[in-house]
C-alpha cells in the first residue's frame, strides 16, 4: 500500500497529509510534484489544503490544468482513491471529478476555527470506521467553502447517498447557526457517485492528535486504509 500527497505551488497542507499518513496511520507515503503524470504506484491520493496558484481566478481554478490532474482523472477512473481536503475539494470540483462548486464564505470573510460534522453515509471508503450520525469535531480555514449546485445535482447527491458530511450542532442537529459559510443544505463533504472520490472542506488531518484538540478526523483516514487493504 502506498498514499501519495499531490503538491502544487502553493498547497501548504501537504506536510500535515503526510504525517498523519506516515505517523499516525503507518503507511508509507510520497509527495508527487504536481507535474509528474506516473501515478502507477499508488493506490491513493491526497489532494491537500492550501492556496494552490495562490487562488488566483478562483479557488482551484488554475490547478485542475497542472499535468498531475489528467493522471489524477485516470486514477480516479480506475476505482481508485482520491481524497480531496479544502483545496483539494476545490480543485476537484474544478477537474469534474465531484459535481457542484465552492464559492466565497457566506459573510465574505475567511473562516478559521473547529467545527461540527455529521456523518451522514456509513457506506463509503472514508467512513466505514464511524458510525453514520457520529459528530466530529474538525477545523476548518477557507474562504471558499460555500459549496453550491443546482437542483438536479442536489437531488441526484441525495438520492445517491453522495452527501458524506454536513455541518452541524454538538448535538448532530443540523441547523443554519451550524453553517458556517452558507454551504447549501450544510454541506461538509461529498463523494463521486463511485464512492471512490471525496471531498471535504474540514480539515481531518489537523484533527488526529489530542495535542491538536481533537482526533475526530482518525477514523476517516483509517477507514481509507482499511478500504485500500480490502480493495
Amino acid at each position: 500500500m502506498k498514499f501519495g500527497v499531490v503538491v502544487f505551488p502553493g498547497s501548504n497542507c501537504d506536510h500535515d497529509a503526510y504525517h498523519v499518513i506516515s505517523k499516525h496511520v503507518g503507511q508509507p507515503v510520497d509527495f508527487i510534484w504536481h507535474r509528474e503524470t506516473d501515478l502507477s504506484g499508488y493506490d491513493a491520493l491526497i489532494i491537500p489544503g492550501g492556496f494552490s496558484y495562490g487562488d488566483y481566478l478562483r479557488a482551484g481554478a488554475l490547478a485542475r490544468f497542472s499535468p498531475v490532474m489528467q493522471s489524477v482523472t485516470e486514477f480516479a477512473a480506475q476505482g481508485k482513491f482520491v481524497f480531496g481536503i479544502c483545496n483539494g475539494f476545490q480543485i476537484l470540483c474544478e477537474a469534474g471529478l465531484l459535481p457542484g462548486a465552492l464559492i466565497r464564505n457566506a459573510g465574505l470573510h475567511f473562516i478559521c476555527r473547529h467545527v461540527n460534522i455529521r456523518v451522514e453515509n456509513q457506506g463509503t471508503p472514508y467512513t466505514t470506521q464511524v458510525d453514520e450520525g457520529t459528530v466530529l469535531s474538525i477545523p476548518i480555514a477557507h474562504a471558499e467553502g460555500n459549496y453550491v449546485c443546482d437542483d438536479p445535482t442536489y437531488n441526484a447527491l441525495e438520492e445517491n447517498g453522495q452527501i458524506v458530511f454536513r455541518y452541524c450542532e454538538e448535538d448532530g442537529e443540523i441547523t443554519d447557526a451550524a453553517n458556517p459559510n452558507g454551504a447549501r443544505s450544510n454541506i461538509a463533504g461529498i463523494c463521486n457517485l463511485n464512492r471512490n472520490v471525496l471531498g471535504m472542506m474540514p480539515h481531518p488531518e489537523r484533527a488526529c492528535e489530542e495535542l491538536l484538540g481533537s482526533n475526530d478526523g482518525l477514523g476517516i483516514f483509517r477507514s481509507l486504509t482499511a478500504a485500500i487493504q480490502s480493495n
